[in-house]
């Protein structure tokens, strides 16, 4: 565990003969008290890649694992494996050429869409695992929980290019990991890859539900070299115009560092950059290098990694390991941004589940992760005592490491200022409902948001915001006996 320094002091001292009543940002008075989820069902879906459908979410990750849920909280397991699923009426027939292309029993992580034919697109890739001996094809359904009906392979990888050269695994994509989803004027694109030579963007065929023709494998985004860049998702914000590509670095496992990344750009198909500016074209491994972490750790703002809640033992009780290949939704109905994504814990070796959090967009137009999952909350007016009083915090380096994230004990005052391992200040910022917390000189621009302490099983406040060089940093009040 990284070094940490703890300091508290009371948060009841703090507010005594404090009377200046400051709010997080200015909306409606009297607004209606929502009780936050106290029970969560859990469901474990490698890899899950999100859509609504037929009034549930519906999350599909690798080896057809399936779950669904009313209210991204309490999740029903419909399957975990490719022998369960249901998806297929017999998946071992319907997709015999992608498996012994593949030399493999199973499919690596699916994404579904529905098309402007009302049917359902499910995108399915299978690879041998320590080659790019890859499939990619789609499969489609009138129902969401199917029976598909497979429409062929579209995509390989491994053993020829799509020039009919020889494959090359350093600067052609690993075929799997897609994602395909609408633009604001309504193509369709895929955008694919996993690690080997990078990611990639092909646009689609809305009619066929396949790949336009001449293309080979599309455009490339970022990666080579066999970095370990993977699990691209595409996102669209209305109110920034930007698309918004989200990226896991690292490894999956527990000591891999797996951790969550995002780009921007104003079109679909790039170029992309991240908070520092940095272009993603040029993130990659160096010539004839393997898995060379050094060379990509600055490439792409780190929104979630590694972090642990500790006791006053300093034993982890909560927090993530290797968090990662996500997808995100917006509903536009609750006017809320979700970020979905599989995660590790500490202590718990390789066993994953699904965590769905909040996400913010800050005024810089960067999206900015709750550090809870979800359970209900929203966004609203806080007074100062809710605000006040002992946090951890957690700063998100660019390191690609198995190490949790540092950990700063930090008090904020109900007159604003901030101290512990690290001083400055707090305020009210330009949209409403965001924060501003300056610390050590450097502004994190988020919000200050009410969520529901699993750990302690209690309401808490916490923030998340980010700085203008893209370092996140994520905050939890702690809670007194």
């Amino acid at each position: 565990m990284r070094k940490k320094i703890l300091f508290s002091l009371s948060a009841v001292a703090l507010l005594a003969g404090c009377g200046e009543e400051a709010k997080n940002a200015s909306v409606e008075p009297n607004q209606e008290v929502v009780s936050l989820n106290q029970d969560f069902k859990e469901a474990s879906v490698h890899d899950p890649s999100i859509i609504f459908a037929e009034g549930q979410y519906y999350i599909i990750g690798s080896h057809l694992a399936f779950a669904k849920s009313p209210d991204l909280m309490n999740w029903e397991q419909l399957a975990t494996s490719v022998s369960t699923s249901k998806l297929f009426d017999d998946v071992s027939v319907s997709l015999a050429d992608s498996f012994y292309y593949s030399r493999t029993d199973t499919l690596w992580a699916s994404d579904i869409t529905q098309l402007k034919d009302g049917k359902y697109y499910l995108y399915y890739c299978s690879c041998e695992g320590s080659s790019p001996l890859s499939t990619l094809g789609v499969a489609v359904s009138d129902s969401i929980e199917g029976p598909y009906e497979d429409k062929g392979i579209f995509l390989t990888s491994g053993t020829e290019s799509v020039t009919g050269e020889p494959f090359d695994a350093t600067e052609e994509p690993n075929v799997i990991d897609p994602h395909v989803f609408y633009d604001e004027e309504d193509r369709l694109w895929m955008v694919y890859g996993s690690y080997s030579g990078g990611i990639f963007i092909l646009e689609m065929d809305s009619g066929t539900g396949f790949p336009k023709e001449n293309q080979g494998y599309g455009k490339k985004l970022l990666g080579g070299n066999h970095s370990r860049i993977e699990a691209p998702y595409i996102l669209y914000n209305k109110d920034t115009d930007y698309y918004y590509l989200f990226l896991s670095f690292g490894g999956l496992d527990a000591s891999g560092g797996y951790n969550i990344r995002v780009a921007r750009s104003k079109n679909p198909d790039g170029p992309y950059e991240d908070a520092s500016g940095n272009a993603m074209i040029a993130a990659k491994g160096e010539a004839g290098s393997f898995f060379d972490d050094e060379a990509i750790k600055d490439y792409g703002t780190k929104l979630i990694g590694n972090f642990a809640i500790t006791n006053e033992q300093d034993i982890p009780v909560g927090g993530y390991v290797s968090p990662g290949h996500n997808s995100a939704y917006y509903d536009e109905v609750e006017d809320k941004y979700y970020i979905i994504f599989h995660a590790r814990f500490p202590n718990k070796g390789e066993q994953n589940e699904v965590r769905v959090h909040q996400l913010f967009f800050n005024s810089d137009g960067w999206p900015v992760v709750a550090p809870l999952r979800y359970a209900g909350e929203s966004l609203a007016a806080l007074e100062t005592e809710d605000i006040a009083g002992d946090y951890r915090f957690y700063k998100m380096d660019n390191a690609i490491d198995a190490e949790y994230e540092e950990e700063l004990a930090l008090t904020l005052t109900a007159t604003h200022l901030v101290y512990g391992q690290g001083g400055g200040y707090w305020k009210s910022s330009e949209l409403p409902n965001e924060s501003s917390l300056v610390l050590n000189f450097t502004e994190y621009k988020g919000y200050f948001i009410k969520q529901w302490d699993e750990v302690n099983g209690v309401e808490t406040t916490t923030f998340s915001g980010m700085s203008d060089q893209g370092e996140a940093l994520l905050g939890i009040k702690t809670i007194e006996d």
